[in-house]
C-alpha cells in the first residue's frame, strides 16, 4: 500500500513536471550540447529499457559508446549535442534478455559494470542475502545498516549469512559474460569484486578491489578494462587516486548532475541519472531528462 501511494503521488508530480514545461526545458537544454544524458540501470524489464530507448531516439537523441566520453574530455572530439550515454550496474543475468538483445536490436551501445565475486561464484547479491535472511529471521542485520559499517564486519556478518541460506544464481555466469562482452554493442567496465562500500575498505582492502576485479575482468573476456562504476556510488579522494594508479580511464558515479563540459574535467566523477525499475510512465521521462533530480521537491521521493 506504501509504494502504491509513493507511485501515484510520484507520477502526479512528474506529470505537473511535463506540464510545467520543466521536462521540455531540460530536454531542450541536452539537445542543443549544453549537457550529455547519462543514464543508469539495474535489472529493468525489457519493456522498461525498451521504452527509454524509443524515447531517447525518438526524441531526436544520439546514443554514444561510454568510452567516446574519455575522448571528449581530453578534446579529441567536440562536445556532442542531442546525446545520451546509458550503463547499468551490477551484472544481473536479466541483463542479457532484457539489455543486452534490446540494445542489440536497436543497435545502441550500452557499458555494464560487472561485480565479479558474483560471476565467479554465483548465488545472490550480498544485499539480497542479507534481506532475505532478514525475512526468514535468521538475522536481525538489514542491508541499509551494513553499508554503514567497515568492510570486515560487514563481510563476517554476509559470510556468516551465506553459510547457512542458499540463493538461486543472480549474477551472469561466466561465459555467458564472455558471451555479452563480445557483442559489438556492449562494453564490460568494473564493479569492483565483492562490491563494498569502497570508503568502509581500509587501505588493502580499497586496492584490492579496485585492482582485482580489472585484473579477473581481463583475463576472463581477454580486453582491456578502463571504465569503473563505484558501488552504491560512494567513494572518496583514495578511490580516485587508486583508480587512476590501476589504470582506469573513467568511472561512473551516482550524483545526479547533468555531464556538462564542465563535469568533464573530473574523469572518475561522471554523474548518472537513475531509471528507477518500479518508476511510472511521467516519473520514468522526468528521470531521463534529470528533472527528478534537479527540481526542489525531489527529496519527497
Amino acid at each position: 500500500m506504501k509504494n502504491f501511494v509513493r507511485n501515484i503521488l510520484a507520477e502526479l508530480l512528474g506529470f505537473w513536471y511535463l506540464l510545467s514545461g520543466k521536462i521540455k526545458r531540460a530536454k531542450k537544454g541536452a539537445l542543443n550540447g549544453e549537457y550529455i544524458l547519462s543514464i543508469y540501470f539495474h535489472k529493468p524489464s525489457s519493456k522498461l529499457f525498451e521504452f527509454v530507448i524509443r524515447w531517447l531516439l525518438n526524441n531526436g537523441f544520439t546514443i554514444i559508446p561510454t568510452k567516446q566520453i574519455e575522448k571528449i574530455a581530453t578534446g579529441k572530439i567536440p562536445f556532442p549535442k542531442a546525446t545520451a550515454i546509458i550503463t547499468v550496474d551490477d551484472g544481473w543475468r536479466s541483463n542479457i534478455k532484457n539489455i543486452v538483445a534490446v540494445a542489440k536490436q536497436y543497435q545502441i551501445p550500452v557499458t555494464i559494470f560487472a561485480a565479479t565475486e558474483a560471476i565467479e561464484m554465483g548465488g545472490g547479491y550480498w544485499w539480497t542475502y542479507v534481506n532475505k535472511a532478514q525475512k526468514l529471521h535468521l538475522t536481525t542485520h538489514n542491508a541499509e545498516a551494513l553499508k554503514k559499517l567497515n568492510n570486515a564486519e560487514r563481510l563476517k556478518v554476509v559470510n556468516e549469512i551465506k553459510n547457512v541460506l542458499n540463493l538461486d544464481r543472480e549474477a551472469m555466469y561466466p561465459e555467458e559474460l564472455q558471451s555479452v562482452s563480445e557483442s559489438k554493442y556492449i562494453t564490460i567496465g568494473s564493479h569492483t569484486v565483492t562490491h563494498p562500500i569502497l570508503p568502509n575498505c581500509n587501505d588493502d582492502e580499497a586496492q584490492f578491489e579496485i585492482k582485482e576485479s580489472k585484473k579477473k575482468l581481463e583475463h576472463l573476456l581477454g580486453k582491456k578494462i578502463d571504465e569503473f562504476a563505484y558501488p552504491n556510488g560512494d567513494y572518496g579522494k583514495r578511490e580516485l587516486e587508486l583508480l587512476e594508479k590501476n589504470g582506469y580511464k573513467l568511472a561512473f558515479t551516482t550524483k545526479t548532475n547533468y555531464l556538462t563540459k564542465e563535469q568533464l574535467t573530473n574523469k572518475f566523477e561522471i554523474p548518472r541519472f537513475e531509471i528507477w525499475e518500479n518508476a511510472g510512465y511521467f516519473e520514468t521521462i522526468s528521470r531521463i531528462t534529470g528533472v527528478w533530480f534537479n527540481s526542489n521537491q525531489k527529496k519527497k521521493y
